[in-house]
């Protein structure tokens, strides 16, 4: 197992966290110098919070733990890919990297849509790859909407 590929299954068991407290399940957490500074997963259903996504919940706590809103030289890992306002909250916070599992076809601002990083008008550039156990993380989001639309139909 790669580093990348470590860092990874902790967010995969951050997002099984979600699931079972009913939230989409993705997990993030934010790596610097091989430690994990800071971890999260979805929880806008549960804090009322439409801004909870799970790397939005990492990077405050990592901020928090290193007592800097500057993530510098810190690696978020994510189980899908981000959409636009993670994307820019990372620009913000200066993270140097992101690596995502799944592709989100519909919302993902990285690769599948927006293709934000491609952008020249940013004050920062994010490093990132995408397809980081993509499989794992691709079937845990699709169990879960299955059983939703399972449970919908009985």
């Amino acid at each position: 197992m790669s580093t990348d590929e470590f860092y990874m299954a902790k967010a995969l068991q951050l997002a099984e966290q979600a699931g079972a407290a009913g939230e989409v399940p993705v997990g993030a957490i934010v790596v610097k110098d091989g430690e994990i500074v800071g971890e999260g997963f979805n929880q806008p259903i549960s804090g009322c919070d439409p801004t909870a996504h799970a790397e939005i919940v990492a990077m405050r706590n990592a901020a928090n733990n290193l007592s800097n809103y500057r993530l510098s030289d810190c690696d978020l890992y994510v189980t899908i890919e981000p959409c636009t306002m993670c994307v820019g909250a990372m620009v913000h916070g200066r993270i140097r990297r992101v690596l995502f599992g799944a592709l989100e076809p519909r919302a993902g601002a990285l690769q599948s849509q927006l293709q934000l990083m491609d952008q020249s008008h940013y004050n920062h550039s994010i490093e990132w790859q995408g397809g980081v156990l993509a499989q794992e993380c691709g079937d845990l989001i699709s169990l879960f909407f299955r059983r939703k639309r399972e449970s919908k139909s009985q």
